[in-house]
């Protein structure tokens, strides 16, 4: 677990500004800074979980949700052509914040295969 509170967190307790585009009581999804695609949204759990290689079978709700929150952003945003979702795991897998988040990505389209 955390010692103190991870950047997802801050931003969930609005102590640095984003642009949500949806929260729940789970789950939030944000606009990426640096985003990788012309739509670039990350959805992040409440609960913070490290990363994916390191959540339990008590997080598989949650987990599910995570995808179904991915998708109804996708629909909102109007990415009917498409879309991606992407979870990075530890550094080889480009994780650069350790707290779990799903990437949707959209708007172009994807090549295959990625990385």
């Amino acid at each position: 677990m955390f010692s103190e509170k991870t950047l997802f967190q801050k931003i969930a307790d609005r102590d640095i500004p984003a642009t949500f585009e949806h929260e729940d009581d789970s789950c939030f999804a944000i606009r990426d800074i640096d985003p990788q695609a012309p739509v670039h949204i990350l959805v992040i759990p409440k609960k913070p979980i490290q990363r994916i290689g390191e959540a339990t079978a008590e997080d598989q709700d949650l987990l599910g949700h995570l995808m179904l929150a991915a998708a109804q952003v996708a629909k909102k945003l109007e990415l009917e052509n498409g879309f991606r979702i992407v979870i990075n795991n530890g550094p080889y897998g480009g994780e650069a914040v350790p707290h779990l988040h799903v990437h949707l990505l959209g708007g172009r389209q994807m090549s295959w295969p990625p990385g």
